[in-house]
């Protein structure tokens, strides 16, 4: 990430204020950096992975008393419908094999007028650096599902219920579309 700071810089800057005062659920944590950033803007968060090590890590350290780390799949959220005024999901719509389903998830647990903030790696093969960065995480063992354009990535989004309210393509090793959304009037009820 230190290679990256300035989208990092403005995703600590910008999501906070987003969030202010409401409760913000964030899926795909990681270890936890950007929930220990934004955390302290909401009510309270809950920052879930599905890696029982990646909580493990995101615990570690300083935390920040209104946030919670929990193991959680994306794909079957363990919370109430309507709980969360702000869900975040962070670089990870890319790497789940079904991120229909994880959209659907997260509008069912999205209280009506919540915000979806869903920035996400795009262009994958575009540069020389962004495809050895991929080749190094798939190494790793993450694996792209989807490689998606900017523009695609939208588009997806739209595709599937939800209007982009703000979008911001940045530079990156792998290249990053920020967004953010809202569910598309009327798209709840025809899922439901």
């Amino acid at each position: 990430m230190q290679a990256d700071h300035k989208i990092y810089e403005f995703m600590y800057d910008r999501i906070p204020e987003l969030v202010r005062d409401k409760e913000v659920l964030e899926i795909a944590t990681g270890p936890g950096l950007l929930a220990k950033q934004v955390a302290p803007a909401a009510k309270r968060m809950i920052a879930t992975d599905y890696s029982e090590g990646m909580i493990a890590q995101a615990k570690k350290g300083g935390c920040p008393e209104n946030l919670s780390f929990e193991i959680a799949d994306a794909m079957n959220l363990p919370y109430q419908s309507d709980s969360f005024d702000a869900v975040l999901i962070a670089n990870a719509l890319h790497i789940v094999p079904e991120p229909e389903q994880v959209l659907s998830e997260i509008d069912r647990v999205l209280r009506p007028g919540g915000l979806l903030i869903a920035p996400n790696f795009v262009e994958h093969k575009g540069t020389w650096i962004s495809r050895l960065w991929s080749g190094v995480l798939r190494l790793a063992g993450v694996k792209f599902e989807h490689q998606w354009t900017g523009q695609e990535y939208l588009q997806f989004l739209e595709a599937h219920g939800w209007r982009v309210t703000y979008s911001r393509e940045m530079a990156a090793r792998i290249t990053l579309m920020y967004a953010e959304c809202e569910r598309k009037a009327g798209e709840r009820e025809r899922a439901l």
